[in-house]
């Protein structure tokens, strides 16, 4: 659905986005991860076409920006982090203007209140934009976003200054969303991030240091995964029942618990699923697992881990 290669923007001798390439499938929840100042909303607006890029191409359901810009446009609905609201104006006057103004071929009434619905806003048509909360005004942005049905959303920190409340009802919308939409949705805030997007691109400098599925992100930097287990029983024998499981790469002790029970880290290698076999390699030798969790590093581990190296090399280089 989006294509993105090479994508430069340089302004004089300072590189914003550096060479960057990737690709957000149709139906895909993609998290633009970075710290403030790695170039995520500079990508997003050559995305949109808001701004033009040094180099490289973008190109959306088929169409390139540069050929077939108003193609491309017509395909993005795009709220950036400010959202471009007349706030004189009512809720619906606005959404009206805004469906007038990008040219949507949809029955007017019917589809400007199907949004108001989606979004939730119905309660607050009728009154004046400049008199509504930070939250409201959040959602009458993603609305006209939302105008026409376009096939990608492009959402630029969508849930900056809001409340707690305000953020689970925004993430709860973009997941929805997120069923009929391809959507590209940029924070730097983790917690958003791993709960919303399938899968994480981080960027740091400008330029993409990973790009992973959610849940694979932690275990792909470190090339390892772990696991963490309380078990009852001698901990000879359990260290000798575990260590001959296919995939193990290295156990450990971490404490005991109790006088029978210990707790243990298992390291083994990325891609594979080892807990069937260490249930039954403990069940075997008549020892008990009381708990097992994940012990990988967290996403925000892994994320100022990516940074911190990508940062450390632009030093060594002398880059900053």
């Amino acid at each position: 659905m989006v294509e993105v290669k090479n994508l430069t923007k340089r302004y004089g001798n300072m590189t914003v986005v550096d060479n960057i390439s990737f690709s957000v499938g149709s139906g895909e929840i993609l998290g633009f991860l970075g710290p403030n100042g790695a170039g995520k909303s500079t990508t997003m607006n050559m995305i949109t076409g808001y701004i033009s890029s040094s180099s490289g191409t973008v190109t959306v359901n088929g169409a390139e920006i540069l050929d077939n810009p108003k193609k491309v446009k017509s395909n993005i609905g795009y709220l950036p982090e400010i959202p471009p609201l007349y706030i004189d104006m009512t809720v619906k006057k606005y959404l009206e203007f805004m469906f007038d103004l990008k040219k949507v071929r949809l029955p007017k009434k019917e589809h400007i209140d199907e949004v108001m619905r989606l979004v939730k806003i119905t309660d607050v048509s009728q009154r004046i934009i400049k008199h509504l909360s930070k939250g409201y005004r959040q959602r009458v942005g993603f609305a006209q976003a939302l105008l026409g049905n376009p096939p990608v959303l492009i959402l630029d920190e969508p849930t900056v200054g809001l409340d707690p409340q305000q953020i689970i009802e925004i993430r709860s919308l973009i997941k929805s969303l997120g069923k009929k939409h391809t959507v590209i949705f940029s924070s730097h805030v983790l917690s958003e991030i791993s709960a919303t997007c399938d899968r994480i691109i981080v960027i740091s400098n400008g330029k993409i240091v990973a790009d992973e599925k959610t849940e694979n992100l932690s275990s792909s930097i470190s090339g390892e995964q772990k696991l963490k287990l309380d078990i009852e029983g001698a901990s000879g024998t359990v260290l000798s029942a575990l260590k001959v499981i296919p995939g193990v790469l290295k156990i450990r002790k971490q404490r005991d618990i109790s006088d029978k029970v210990g707790r243990y880290i298992i390291e083994y290698q990325n891609g594979v699923d080892i807990r069937r076999n260490v249930f039954k390699a403990v069940a075997s030798c008549d020892c008990v697992i009381l708990d097992m969790q994940s012990g990988n590093e967290t996403l925000e581990d892994s994320f100022l881990k990516l940074v911190s190296e990508d940062q450390t090399k632009d030093y060594a280089g002398g880059v900053r």
